[in-house]
């Protein structure tokens, strides 16, 4: 009889009974004065959750998408950007910006470190910068920035924008909009909310959206923030048809949410991520991020010596999980697990249990129940 497979992948995560349940639902009019109350509502707990005074916006479509919002509605061509890369994701925004002819200046780190907070406050005083870009988690290395940090430096430069792609740690690592000085934090809801892909999610702090008003007309369409705001004040109000069914997915996901707790759930994530990058350590694997600065929300497990990528991940697979390859430069060298949004207990010790089967399986040296015993033993702690 063949295991149940469970996506561990750094997103799409596994996604719950009740928020499966939503998207079944009979499809309703955009219209309905129930489908309008409820679109309010999220959009409202949004608002409210991540701590804006500013506007929220949740529009069908990709991460991917809102990082273009994100660029088209607080920069013009000319304009100076700062983009802080902690991998293959940060480094995204370069395309996006320099196709709108934005000037780029880029601050790398090495893969599995951040930039230093000192770092980036040293080149924002070389010239004003309109905005600064950084990926709270890079997808790509797991390392986290130090967000918080970085937006109480930013206070120091008043005109200039902090973008932060939340996109591998919004609803999983702590992020409070107004309160950190994030200008616009932008994510998807197919990672630590648990929802399937398909809605782009975007914070505007007010001033960003005082940018925004200070840029006229853009040359975009579909992702204009004077599009959608009235729609977002007002969701009986029509520009495109809303992704219905994903709104009311969404919507569980933040009902989820404020049953947990924000802080609840921030926590959890922390206690998950150390845990099962201990059991990973213990079981022969190295953490490509550094220590001190993992993401809570996936690991990037670089293998020891002797195991082939391509078979081990197959192995996974044929034991019932999926994880996604490493990329660039460590494609063939690791694999990337997701441990974020409404995973469960038993999903995460069904997972090592089955990683200990693949090294079994690989003719590695394995004591088996190690690292199930590891992870217990944290999360128990």
């Amino acid at each position: 009889m063949k295991n149940k497979r469970l996506v561990m992948i750094p997103g799409p995560t596994p996604v719950t009974r009740s928020i499966q349940d939503q998207m079944g639902r009979e499809v309703a009019a955009f219209g309905d004065p129930a489908f309008v109350q409820d679109y309010k509502e999220l959009i409202s707990d949004l608002k409210t959750l991540w701590r804006t005074e500013g506007e929220v916006f949740v529009v069908a479509g990709t991460g991917t998408m809102a990082m273009e919002m994100a660029i088209a509605n607080t920069l013009k061509k000319g304009d100076n950007l700062l983009i802080v890369s902690h991998g293959f994701f940060g480094d995204r925004f370069i395309d996006l910006a320099e196709r709108k002819g934005i000037t780029v200046d880029v601050l790398s780190s090495e893969w599995g470190q951040i930039v230093p907070v000192a770092e980036i406050e040293s080149k924002l005083k070389e010239k004003t910068y309109q905005a600064v870009t950084v990926s709270h988690v890079d997808t790509s290395t797991g390392v986290c920035a130090p967000v918080e940090e970085i937006g109480k430096m930013m206070e120091q430069f008043q005109d200039t924008l902090l973008i932060v792609d939340g996109v591998c740690a919004t609803a999983g690592e702590k992020e409070y909009v107004d309160d950190m000085n994030i200008d616009v934090l932008l994510t998807g809801t197919q990672k630590a909310f648990g929802v399937p892909p398909g809605l782009a999610i975007l914070w505007a702090g007010p001033k960003a959206m005082e940018r925004r008003k200070s840029l006229g007309t853009i040359p975009e369409y579909y992702v204009d923030f004077d599009k959608w705001l009235p729609i977002m004040h007002d969701p009986s109000k029509y520009f495109a048809t809303p992704a219905i069914n994903m709104v009311w997915a969404l919507k569980e996901s933040v009902n989820i949410i404020k049953e947990e707790g924000t802080e609840a759930r921030y926590a959890r994530h922390q206690r998950t991520g150390k845990a099962m990058q201990a059991a990973l350590e213990g079981l022969g694997f190295s953490i490509l991020a550094d220590k001190n600065h993992r993401a809570s929300t996936l690991s990037n497990v670089i293998y020891p010596e002797g195991i082939d990528d391509a078979k081990f991940r197959g192995l996974l697979y044929e034991e019932g999980i999926i994880v996604a390859g490493g990329l660039a430069a460590y494609a063939g060298k690791m694999f990337r697990l997701g441990h974020m949004g409404n995973v469960d207990m038993h999903d995460l010790v069904a997972t090592l249990a089955t990683i200990e089967r693949a090294l079994y399986r690989s003719g590695q040296p394995v004591e088996l129940g190690k690292g199930v015993g590891i992870f217990m033993k944290e999360m128990l702690q």
